[in-house]
């Protein structure tokens, strides 16, 4: 089936017993069990069942083997937003004194949370070129757990080959940890591209509507986690499920992060039209780059499948589609500023990939935390602006930059 037939008939686990086209929302902390035996067998992981839903919950459940149909993967759990998918997922393979690959390219809430809460607890983080493989390489010791990157870098918009990184990787038996948050199952296949954990923000494209959060951590079945040794323990325990199941009886379960019923509802909502969505998104994307492009108020303009962009040739070779991202620098804040303010349609906001287009000037609210050096050192200027298209008319969205950049 093809991935909008699997978002729309994928079986959950039990059928509603009223028939239900919908599977119902489990609206409840706990849940009964007829015999006590039965829950100490759960508790033991034994039996299946759902105990509490901090761990687990029948509508959460639904939404998670939604996510297995249409993605081909191994094992799937859902979290609270983004951010506690990527903290939930690392925190599960590091341990203090190890240490992780990553590059300075990253959103600024998971650069953040690299400087800040995993050297606090004793993780180095190593910055490197993601795509100099012989950097890679030289930096990986016996101590390096993981490398993590984004699908494409936001909002840079750098586009890594992931099959070469994932060759030198191999020789180390370290796995690659991508957040393909910017591109979707349905135009970029991540796991035959080497990724062996994806993580998403299901608050964007997933959501579509911008009116939930969530997370997704996937692990798509293509690491030994025999050769991990922090997860040796479990792999001698639970074979190849080693990683779900750590996630799932301490980090995941421990840390709190679990996503709500409700939200889940909503997301395996979105989930069904978001093809439909991600196709529309990518096609205005590129028709208001080269639009843009032709604005001579407009200093720089890059989309990856800009075929002028440095992302072009990755771009092309792995994904289907661009995203919705389009990052533009006009010639400085004011006049970026004057840009933003004048827009009537497209909205003034953080979130991306939603159905209404959203603008932002990262240089001054995503990165407002960190020095101008730095600032420059990540790629950003002043007169950066990052759009992310939505599904509006593309003559609409057009006429609305145009009337903006005359201001």
């Amino acid at each position: 089936m093809g991935f909008t037939t699997k978002a729309l008939h994928a079986k959950p686990a039990h059928k509603d017993q009223h028939g239900a086209m919908r599977f119902p929302i489990y609206q409840s902390s706990a849940f009964e069990f007829e015999k006590a035996e039965d829950l100490e067998a759960v508790f033991k992981g034994q039996k299946m069942g759902h105990v509490y839903t901090r761990s687990s919950n029948p509508s959460i459940e639904e939404f998670e083997l939604k996510i297995k149909a249409i993605s081909g993967a191994f094992g799937v759990i859902a979290t609270a937003t983004g951010m506690a998918a990527i903290s939930n997922a690392l925190f599960a393979l590091v341990k203090s004194g190890d240490n992780i690959l990553t590059t300075k390219f990253l959103f600024g809430n998971t650069l953040s949370l690299f400087q800040t809460l995993f050297s606090d607890f004793g993780v180095e983080v190593r910055y490197v070129d993601v795509n100099d493989l012989e950097e890679i390489s030289k930096n990986i010791d016996a101590k390096t757990r993981l490398l993590f990157c984004e699908s494409v870098s936001n909002p840079q918009l750098i586009v890594p080959d992931f099959a070469a990184i994932k060759s030198v990787l191999k020789e180390h038996n370290v796995p690659l940890i991508l957040d393909t948050t910017m591109t979707p199952w349905n135009i970029f296949d991540a796991k035959k591209h080497g990724a062996d954990i994806e993580i998403i923000s299901a608050t964007k494209y997933i959501s579509g509507g911008g009116h939930v959060l969530g997370g997704l951590i996937v692990d798509n079945g293509t690491f030994n986690w025999k050769n991990h040794v922090n997860l040796e323990p479990f792999f001698k325990k639970f074979g190849p499920f080693a990683f779900m199941a750590r996630l799932r009886k301490e980090t995941f379960r421990n840390l709190g992060a679990s996503l709500s019923a409700q939200s889940a509802y909503l997301l395996s909502l979105g989930l069904e039209t978001m093809d439909l969505r991600v196709q529309r998104s990518c096609s205005n994307a590129l028709a208001v780059a080269k639009h843009l492009q032709s604005k001579t108020d407009v200093v720089s303009v890059d989309y990856p499948f800009l075929e002028n962009s440095r992302a072009y040739a990755n771009a092309s070779k792995q994904f289907s589609g661009g995203g919705a991202i389009v990052t533009f620098s006009l010639e400085n804040k004011e006049k970026a500023y004057a840009f933003l303010n004048a827009l009537a349609i497209i909205k003034r906001g953080t979130n991306i990939q939603d159905n209404k287009s959203l603008v932002i000037a990262p240089y001054h609210t995503i990165y407002a935390e960190y020095t101008d050096e730095q600032k420059a050192s990540y790629e950003l200027n002043e007169g950066m602006i990052r759009l992310s298209v939505g599904i509006e008319d593309l003559e609409d969205l057009l006429a609305d930059i145009d009337q903006a950049l005359a201001h």
